[in-house]
C-alpha cells in the first residue's frame, strides 16, 4: 500500500473508533441538533474516504475495521533475538528413537512470553500462511462489483437523507437501507476467488442483516416485546443466564438511542 492510502485507512479507522463518543458527547453539549450534525459529518467523511479507496486506489472490498488489529501473540517471532544462530550448532528439534515424536531441544527453548506448544515446523508453516494471507492483493472489482461496493458505502448517507425527508418513524428509511444492503450483497455474491479477508467481510455483512430486527421502527412495533420476553424467560428459568440477560434488558433502550450502534 502507498503512503497516501495508508493515511486514508488510518483516518478512517480513527473515525470508526471515535464515532460513538463523538455522537454522545455532542448530544450532551449541543443537544439533538448538534448530535445529528456530527452524525452527518462523520458519515460524509467516511463515505468520501471509502470512495477514494475504492475508485482511486482500487482497494476492492473494504473491511471493518479498515486496519486489521495487530495480534501480538501471532506476531511473536519463531526464533527470539540471540537464538537464531545457536552457538553450539545443535539442532532445534529432537526426534524420539522409538516414538518418532518431534520435540524441541532444551537449547532452543524460547522465553515464556514467546513459547508455543507446536513444533517449530508447524509454527513456521502457520506464520508463513498468515503472512501470505495478509499480503494478498485485493480482488479486482468489475463494474457490477464496484457499483455494489459503492451502494454499501453510500447507504448510510442515503439513509440519513431519507430520515430527513420522511422522519424517524417512517418505514421508508428502514426499507431503503435494507434494499441497498441486500442489493449490494447479492451483486457481490457473484464474485469468485475472494481472499480470506474479503470472504470474512462478506460473512460479517450478511450476519449484520440481523440488525434490522433491532432497528426502528421494526424494533418498536414487532421485535421489542418478543426480545424482552425471551430475555426475561432466560433470566428466570435458566440458571446463571440472568447475569447476562438482565443487564442486556436494561441496556437495550440506551442502545436504541445511539445512531452509530444501530446504523453506523
Amino acid at each position: 500500500q502507498s503512503l497516501p492510502q495508508q493515511k486514508l485507512l488510518t483516518w478512517l479507522s480513527v473515525l470508526e473508533c471515535v464515532e460513538v463518543f463523538a455522537e454522545m458527547g455532542t448530544a450532551r453539549v449541543w443537544g439533538e441538533m448538534g448530535r445529528w450534525t456530527i452524525i452527518v459529518l462523520i458519515q460524509l467523511a467516511k463515505a468520501i474516504l471509502r470512495l477514494l479507496l475504492l475508485l482511486w486506489y482500487k482497494a476492492g472490498i473494504q473491511t471493518s475495521p479498515p486496519i486489521v488489529p495487530l495480534n501480538r501473540e501471532q506476531q511473536q517471532p519463531l526464533h527470539p533475538q540471540g537464538m537464531e544462530d545457536n552457538s553450539s550448532g545443535k539442532d532445534q528439534t529432537y526426534v524420539g528413537r522409538r516414538s518418532s515424536r518431534v520435540v524441541r531441544s532444551l537449547q532452543s527453548t524460547p522465553s515464556l512470553q514467546s513459547r508455543h506448544w507446536g513444533s517449530p515446523q508447524q509454527r513456521e508453516e502457520s506464520q508463513s500462511r498468515r503472512v501470505e494471507e495478509m499480503n494478498q492483493p485485493p480482488t479486482p472489482l468489475g463494474l457490477q462489483e464496484t457499483i455494489a461496493e459503492s451502494l454499501y458505502i453510500t447507504r448510510p448517507l442515503l439513509h440519513l437523507l431519507s430520515l430527513g425527508v420522511w422522519g424517524q418513524r417512517s418505514w421508508k428509511p428502514w426499507l431503503l437501507s435494507a434494499v441497498l444492503d441486500i442489493s449490494s450483497l447479492s451483486l457481490l455474491s457473484d464474485l469468485k476467488d475472494l481472499n480470506r479477508r474479503e470472504r470474512a467481510e462478506l460473512r460479517r455483512r450478511t450476519i449484520l442483516l440481523l440488525y434490522y430486527l433491532l432497528r426502528s421502527p421494526f424494533y418498536d412495533r414487532y421485535s421489542e416485546g418478543r426480545i424482552l420476553l425471551l430475555l426475561r424467560l432466560l433470566a428466570d428459568y435458566v440458571p446463571g443466564v440472568g447475569f447476562v440477560t438482565r443487564p442486556l434488558m436494561d441496556y437495550l433502550p440506551a442502545w436504541q438511542k445511539i445512531y452509530f450502534y444501530n446504523w453506523g
